[in-house]
């Protein structure tokens, strides 16, 4: 397996865990409609997040969350609308991105809530 397929999973292992230790339900993991996948859904409250993660060991090509280009928000939003479709309750959708940055001392975090609005 390459190894930046590996950082991927172990950065979306543990970005899973982060929202769990924050209160998050995580309610599906690498979820896919079409051509789109969501790294994770998770709830909280009446909240679904759907959250891309992006894992980077240095920021010489940019920040992690710089790589969520416009195409892949679109499909996101897109695969969001059809999980929302499935769900029996009324709920709200918001599309989250967590950056991490892989150090010698573990990850470090930043989650950006409403990241549509980050662009």
């Amino acid at each position: 397996m390459a190894d930046h397929n590996e950082l991927g999973r172990e950065g979306e292992s543990f970005a899973a865990d982060y929202l769990a230790s924050k209160g998050y339900t995580i309610v599906a993991q690498n979820w896919t409609y079409q051509k789109a996948e969501i790294d994770l859904i998770a709830r909280m409250d009446d909240i679904l997040c759907f959250v891309e993660v992006k894992t980077r060991t240095n920021v010489d090509f940019g920040l992690p969350q710089d790589m969520v280009k416009s195409k892949k928000i679109q499909t996101m939003v897109r695969a969001m609308d059809a999980f929302m479709q499935q769900q029996p309750e009324d709920l709200q959708a918001r599309l989250d991105i967590i950056a991490l940055l892989k150090t010698p001392a573990g990850f470090d975090v930043t989650h950006l809530e409403d990241a549509y609005y980050y662009f």
